[in-house]
């Protein structure tokens, strides 16, 4: 199984947060993902990487629960992956879902559904839209934002409900350096305030950024995993030492 080991002179991690155990997906007979055997570990920002067609995507929504694999199992805290482990964690996918509501119209449903009190629910959401940066935008539609500002604003939903884990899906694919910068300043505080976080990213610099932990997929498979630093530095694998290199890599192994 692949796991983040502990350093000699460092107390060993504690058990994993989520966990996938001989994942495998398939649909119509193709292999999608193959026997993934994977720990993530609580406190921690997790960036999966690889080529597009990896299955990187595919693997984020398993993990969440939005698939069932076709083989093997996703466990939380050693437990079997149900609606209450569900319930503790939030995602933000490329394109952001959002209602046809003002943006604290968004903010305020997103604090109904996670159980805040309804006397709370305006203070709370104002107060999220200006950690944001999106107070101004508050009486707004939110489906005429940016890009950029639509996304902060699916960021800031996911984080209302408090999760203990935030599963982000490439969340700054096409946006500008600026609200790339702002959404990169939001998960790291979100990690900050203890919230572990599996992003996929197909940007090494971001990883390089953001990650603490990375997994390298290619081809539905696991194929190298390790510290970001360390692995990004000195990459084992051809495959992710050519990737990292710009080259172009086969979909197949």
């Amino acid at each position: 199984m692949l796991e983040f080991d502990a350093h000699p002179n460092v107390a060993r991690l504690p058990a994993p947060l989520l966990e996938a155990q001989d994942l495998s997906l398939e649909t119509r007979g193709a292999p999608l993902l193959r026997q993934i055997d994977q720990r993530i570990r609580a406190g921690r920002r997790t960036v999966i990487m690889g080529p597009n067609g990896a299955g990187k995507s595919l693997l984020l929504r398993v993990l969440h629960g939005l698939i069932a694999p076709s083989r093997g199992q996703v466990t939380w805290q050693g437990r079997p992956l149900d609606r209450q482990a569900r319930s503790a964690q939030a995602m933000v996918f490329q394109r952001p879902v959002l209602l046809r509501r003002s943006v604290l119209g968004n903010m305020r449903f997103a604090l109904a559904a996670a159980g805040t009190p309804r006397a709370q629910r305006t203070g709370f959401a104002w107060q999220a839209l200006a950690e944001a940066g999106l107070a101004g935008l508050a009486h707004r539609p939110a489906r005429v934002l940016s890009g950029g500002e639509q996304q902060r604003l699916a960021l800031a939903r996911a984080l209302a409900a408090e999760p203990e884990l935030l599963l982000l899906d490439e969340p700054t694919a096409n946006l500008d350096p600026t609200s790339t910068q702002a959404i990169e300043a939001r998960v790291r505080a979100a990690s900050d305030s203890g919230v572990s976080v599996v992003m996929v990213t197909h940007d090494p610099a971001q990883a390089r950024r953001l990650g603490e932990d990375l997994i390298f997929v290619h081809a539905g498979q696991v194929v190298e995993t390790g510290r970001a630093a360390d692995v990004l530095l000195r990459p084992k694998s051809p495959l992710l030492a050519a990737w990292i290199a710009g080259d172009l890599i086969a979909d197949r192994p």
